[in-house]
C-alpha cells in the first residue's frame, strides 16, 4: 500500500506551541483575554479593518452578525446553491428562508444577475460565500445591494490570502466572517472571526457575543439582550496569533501548490481549476479540478482512483437545495450539475513535490 496523503492538516510549528503553552499555563486571571485580544488586533491589521471579534466558529460569526442586522422570521436571504450548510443554518436558525440561487459555472461562487432577480420585498441580505478561496465578483453584488437597500455579507471561511480588486476578502461587505477549523490555511483547531468596518454593527455583536452584556454596562451579570455564547478561548487564540504571525508564509505556500496543479494539468482537455481573474488573488485554499461532460469524468470514478492510490478524495459540495431538509431547486443547472464531475486535491503546506506529482499523473490518467 502506497503511503496516505491527505487532503489538508495545519501547519503547526514550535511558535504555536510555545505561545499555547504559554496561555494554558499563564493565561488566567488578569491575562485570560490576553491572546483572543492580541488575535483580533493581529487579524484586524491584517485585513485593514476597523474591528474583529474572535469567535468559536464561522458559523456563530455568521449568526451574531445577521441577528445583528435585524434578520428574522419571515425575512429572506438569498445565497449561492452551492456550498457547506454552515451558511445557511445560522439563516433557519433565526427563523428565516434562505434563497438558493445559481452558480456562475467558472468561478463556482453566486450568480450576481440571479442573485438580483431573486430580490423580493422580504430580502434582508445576499450572502457572497468565496469558495475554495475563489472570489465573488462583489463589485456587482454591491451595486446591487446599494441598488435595493440590502447588505452584502461575505462568507469568507474559505478565502483567507484571497485578494479583490486590492481589498482582503472579508473585509468588503457589511461585514465579513472567517473560519480557523482544522482544514483552513490559518487555524486554531476550531474558530472564526467577525470583522466589520461598521461602528453600530460592531457593538450589537460585541454585545450579542457576551450573553447579551454591553460594554459599558456598569452592573455585573447584568445583560440588556438575549445574547449568545461563541467565544474562542485564550488557548486557540495563542494559536491563532501565532499563524497570523506566520500568514504570508502559509497564503504563499497555499498559491505554490495551486500553481503546480496548474502549470501540470493546464493541457488537459475539458479539464478548469480554481480562476484567477484579472485585479484578484485566489488564496487557493482547495485546489479544485471541474471536467467537462464530455470528458466523461464522474466523481465515483475519481473517488475510486484516488481511494486505490490511498489519496484522501474530497468530493464538491453538494447542492444545498438537495438536502432533505429543503425543496430542490433543480432549476441552478450549474449547481446541480458541477459536483458530480469534480473533485478537491490535497494540499497542506507540508507537501512533497513527490506526493503532489503523484495527484498530478493519476488525474491525467482518469482523464486519458
Amino acid at each position: 500500500m502506497k503511503p496516505r496523503i491527505y487532503y489538508t492538516k495545519p501547519s503547526i510549528t514550535e511558535l504555536e506551541v510555545r505561545y499555547a503553552t504559554d496561555a494554558a499555563a499563564n493565561g488566567w486571571g488578569d491575562r485570560c483575554y490576553e491572546y483572543i485580544n492580541r488575535f483580533e488586533e493581529l487579524f484586524k491589521n491584517h485585513l485593514g479593518v476597523k474591528h474583529a471579534i474572535a469567535t468559536s466558529s464561522c458559523t456563530g460569526s455568521l449568526h451574531m452578525g445577521m441577528a445583528a442586522l435585524g434578520i428574522g422570521p419571515g425575512d429572506e436571504i438569498i445565497l449561492a446553491d452551492t456550498n457547506w450548510i454552515a451558511t445557511a443554518a445560522p439563516i433557519v436558525h433565526l427563523g428565516a428562508k434562505p434563497i438558493f440561487v445559481d452558480i456562475l459555472p467558472d468561478s463556482w461562487c453566486i450568480d450576481s444577475s440571479k442573485a438580483e432577480a431573486a430580490i423580493t420585498p422580504k430580502t434582508k441580505a445576499i450572502v457572497a460565500v468565496h469558495l475554495y478561496g475563489n472570489l465573488c465578483a462583489m463589485n456587482e453584488l454591491l451595486a446591487i445591494g446599494e441598488k435595493h437597500g440590502i447588505p452584502i455579507i461575505e462568507d469568507a471561511a474559505e478565502a483567507i490570502g484571497s485578494v479583490y480588486h486590492g481589498e482582503k476578502a472579508g473585509s468588503i461587505g457589511r461585514f465579513g466572517s472567517f473560519s480557523f477549523h482544522g482544514t483552513k490555511t490559518i487555524t486554531t483547531g476550531e474558530g472564526g472571526m467577525f470583522v466589520t468596518n461598521d461602528d453600530q454593527l460592531y457593538e450589537k455583536v460585541l454585545t450579542l457575543s457576551n450573553h447579551g452584556r454591553a460594554r459599558g454596562q456598569t452592573k455585573q451579570f447584568w445583560p440588556d439582550v438575549i445574547g449568545f455564547k461563541y467565544k474562542i478561548s485564550n488557548i486557540q487564540s495563542a494559536i491563532g496569533c501565532a499563524q497570523v504571525e506566520r500568514i504570508k508564509e502559509l497564503t504563499q505556500r497555499k498559491r505554490e501548490i495551486f500553481k503546480h496543479y496548474r502549470e501540470s494539468l493546464a493541457t488537459l482537455p475539458g479539464v478548469s481549476m480554481n480562476p484567477e481573474p484579472e485585479n484578484t488573488v485566489n488564496g487557493a485554499w482547495m485546489p479544485t479540478v471541474v471536467f467537462e461532460n464530455e470528458t466523461g469524468v464522474t466523481r465515483e470514478k475519481l473517488q475510486k482512483a484516488f481511494s486505490g492510490e490511498n489519496i484522501d478524495a474530497r468530493v464538491f459540495f453538494s447542492p444545498l437545495s438537495s438536502f432533505s431538509m429543503f425543496e430542490p431547486v433543480k432549476s441552478n443547472v450549474n449547481a446541480w450539475s458541477i459536483p458530480f464531475r469534480a473533485i478537491n486535491l490535497p494540499s497542506y503546506h507540508d507537501m512533497r513535490l513527490d506526493e503532489q506529482e503523484r495527484i498530478e499523473k493519476l488525474i491525467i490518467s482518469v482523464v486519458k
